[in-house]
């Protein structure tokens, strides 16, 4: 130990120097070491969460639903916009449980798919269309 104190100012500094960056690195190694210590939840709650549903749509153009089936998830969206010049709706074919009404060209019906479903345009009866939800 005297011996460190005999030594000539310029070792000393040296060894300060030796010494200074050992526990520089042994600092830096613990405190990476906390910082991928991180409990395994929150590394899940910064994972990107994707999405709960899909939104599809049909577009209603040249007197047709395109595509005329679509085949979704339960909770699903479906977008029904008209691209025709004249008016369509979308009803729901069975029991006309549910119906966009009329819609005029370049507007938009939403509907969240809840079960499978036949439809038509009750304003052209021809006009056809089919949901599946699986």
């Amino acid at each position: 130990m005297l011996k460190w104190y005999n030594q000539t100012t310029e070792n000393m500094a040296k060894r300060w120097v030796e010494c200074s960056t050992i526990l520089l690195l042994c600092c830096t190694v613990a405190l990476f070491a906390k910082c991928n210590d991180v409990p395994d939840k929150t590394k899940q709650q910064l994972a990107p969460v994707p999405p709960a549903y899909q939104v599809y749509t049909v577009e209603i153009k040249g007197m047709k639903f395109v595509p005329d089936t679509i085949t979704v998830k339960k909770g699903d969206e479906v977008v029904f916009v008209n691209r025709d010049m004249v008016a369509h709706c979308v009803t729901e074919e069975k029991s006309k449980a549910w119906t966009s009404g009329p819609l005029p060209e370049d507007s938009a019906y939403l509907l969240v798919a809840k079960e499978s479903a036949d439809y038509f345009c009750a304003i052209h009866k021809v006009m056809k269309g089919r949901i599946v939800v699986k």
